[in-house]
């Protein structure tokens, strides 16, 4: 099972579809989580779950004057990262299921 923030990468690079490369997946992770996340977190979870064969990546030429002819680098889930998440949430929903998160406030968990 990944670890919480390869989940939410993974999740970030759904979110995205074929746009997802590593500023748009920042953009996501932070418009979601409401928390700054350094660039070099993202590329290197990124590296981290293609080497997993969670996620696939493909280089594309940019072809624009801003990027001075270097290619970007686009991300996609595989079959794997799906299921994952899958899990992932499955195991949420068990933790999850009968706890009244309002006694979280309280500290009244037990």
């Amino acid at each position: 099972m990944p670890g919480a923030f390869e989940e939410q990468v993974m999740l970030a690079v759904a979110r995205c579809g074929d746009d997802a490369y590593g500023m748009t997946v920042r953009r996501e992770l932070e418009a979601r989580t409401g928390r700054d996340v350094s660039i070099g977190a993202v590329y290197s979870t990124l590296a981290r779950l293609e080497s997993k064969a969670l996620v696939a990546s493909r280089l594309v030429d940019s072809g624009t004057p801003e990027r001075r002819g270097r290619a970007r680098r686009f991300f996609r889930l595989l079959p794997a990262g799906a299921e994952a998440l899958r899990e992932a949430r499955q195991v949420h929903r068990a933790l999850w299921d009968g706890l009244d998160p309002r006694a979280l406030a309280d500290g009244d968990v037990g």
